[in-house]
């Protein structure tokens, strides 16, 4: 009788796909805590111009950024689609305002592609890998990226 082995599998992960900017975006399932409707915030004198301002989000006031004027992909603008992504990373959180979100991607490791070579170091900090998907490729956003106030303008 032959004992039969099982090759191991590999490491699915599992991303939120988002529109923001016209482009395709997703962050990993785990950094995601909710995602709501936009509602108004509360504007901050002198914050950066992808700061939107500040939303109560049940009793902890948290930031709320426009990912695609933060990637310097212009502003999003007013749409009842619209919708923050409230996010961790490092036990601080945020939300982002985008588009609209799509869907729940699983993919191997080895479908992420490495972020290319373009000579541009803040879009290799903002942006940590590709995936393909169909005709289009989806963006891996680093979060800590857009927390990092030094950021300015990656993608």
């Amino acid at each position: 009788m032959l004992d039969v082995v099982e090759a191991p599998t590999e490491t699915q992960f599992e991303f939120i796909t988002f529109s923001s900017g016209d482009q395709s975006f997703c962050l990993e399932i785990t950094q995601i805590r909710e995602i709501r409707r936009w509602t108004p915030v509360t504007k901050l004198p002198h914050t950066p111009a992808d700061v939107l301002g500040v939303m109560n989000l049940r009793g902890a006031v948290i930031p709320i950024f426009d990912l695609a004027s933060r990637f310097s992909l212009g502003v999003t603008a007013d749409n009842e689609r619209n919708v923050v992504i409230v996010a961790a990373s490092g036990g601080t959180t945020i939300g982002l305002l985008v588009e609209s979100v799509s869907e729940i991607l699983s993919v191997p490791k080895s479908a992420i592609q490495e972020t290319p070579d373009i000579k541009s170091e803040a879009a290799r900090q903002a942006i940590l890998g590709v995936i393909s998907v169909g005709e289009s490729m989806v963006r891996v956003v680093n979060l800590d990226a857009v927390l990092d106030n030094d950021m300015g303008g990656a993608v």
